[in-house]
């Protein structure tokens, strides 16, 4: 009975989310997952001025992706639209119980699912390192990430870098939230990027360990783990499902505790990262997430100027005065 939403209507939302971001301070979002009407409305927008932000855009799996794989990235010398990534899903999330775990939940006789399917998957993959399409897998349970790292590797095992467009292709993993020891090695190893939003850690610190229990929980959020590694980490929101605001993104990061300044036991603050990390994971390592980063990410000559200025100094102020700071300008040019 709900009338289906018309074009305008999602060209007015897109332009409604493009100014919220920028006034929250982002100046590109990369978005996980959509149609190429999506891609067609953001160009429409574009030509008429009100592009405000710069948008890497991943395609959904389905006829999207079909779609990607046969056309190739789409590639904007402006660098203000981009398509060129494909998103898949690996499992489901942590507090319904649908992320895939090794070992059953510790409060549900559950072991959560598997969404996607390996004869459907590896085609694409291999495809897709063929025509130089970066591909992004959501996964959030220690099993979702191990079998997208197993199907990763058979893709690059089977691909030599003689079919490849790109031979270092930039896979991520989104969420990454779980990771076993021995996976977080092969993130290093694979040159896998962990595509990870802070504010999970301090939303999920109120159930995470019944669901994992305390020793399991070690294996999630594992910022620092993953940086001494040597893995990039590209930070992100997780909007909608978050509030989107790189205030509190940047702060979970750097304590590791909730809005009011509650932890729990055994939450593993010495995963937190420090306030330079932090900055890298919200800006050069974002970039070269997106295969940007010669030319944005970083404050250089020659570089683009896309600036977030803040009324305080996030990098030396108390805790407590990064979420009330203010965004005083956004600047891409």
């Amino acid at each position: 009975l709900i009338p289906q939403r018309t074009r305008q209507e999602d060209k007015r939302d897109f332009q409604v989310g493009i100014n919220r971001n920028v006034s929250l301070g982002w100046t590109q979002v990369q978005i996980a997952g959509g149609t190429f009407l999506d891609v067609e409305l953001l160009k429409e927008i574009k030509q008429e001025g009100n592009l405000l932000q710069r948008i890497y855009f991943a395609v959904s799996e389905g006829d999207p992706a079909k779609a990607l794989l046969s056309k190739g990235p789409i590639l904007d010398p402006e660098n203000m639209l981009t398509v060129r990534s494909i998103k898949l899903y690996a499992d489901g999330a942590l507090g319904s119980r649908g992320a895939a775990l090794l070992e059953k939940y510790h409060d549900y006789d559950t072991d959560g699912i598997l969404i996607f399917k390996k004869e459907e998957i590896i085609p694409i993959l291999k495809t897709a390192l063929r025509k130089g399409i970066q591909i992004q897998t959501h996964a959030i349970g220690d099993r979702g990430n191990k079998v997208t790292l197993d199907w990763y590797q058979e893709a690059f095992d089977s691909v030599s870098n003689k079919e490849r467009q790109i031979i270092e292709p930039r896979w991520r993993i989104e969420h990454s939230q779980i990771i076993s020891k021995e996976d977080q090695n092969r993130f290093r190893d694979m040159k896998i990027i962990a595509s990870m939003q802070p504010s999970h850690a301090i939303g999920d610190l109120h159930f995470a360990p019944d669901r994992l229990g305390m020793e399991r929980v070690g294996d999630g959020y594992v910022w620092r783990n993953l940086i001494d590694l040597g893995v990039v980490i590209a930070g992100g929101s997780d909007a909608p499902v978050e509030i989107g605001d790189p205030r509190i993104e940047f702060y979970a990061a750097v304590a590791r505790k909730d809005l009011d300044g509650f932890y729990d036991r055994g939450w593993h603050l010495e995963q937190v990262v420090s306030r330079s990390e932090a900055l890298k994971m919200f800006t050069i390592w974002p970039a070269f997430a997106a295969f940007q980063e010669d030319v944005k990410g970083s404050i250089e000559v020659g570089k683009l100027a896309d600036l977030t200025i803040f009324s305080e100094d996030i990098m030396t102020s108390p805790l407590e005065e990064i979420l009330n700071s203010e965004i005083v300008m956004t600047v891409v040019s």
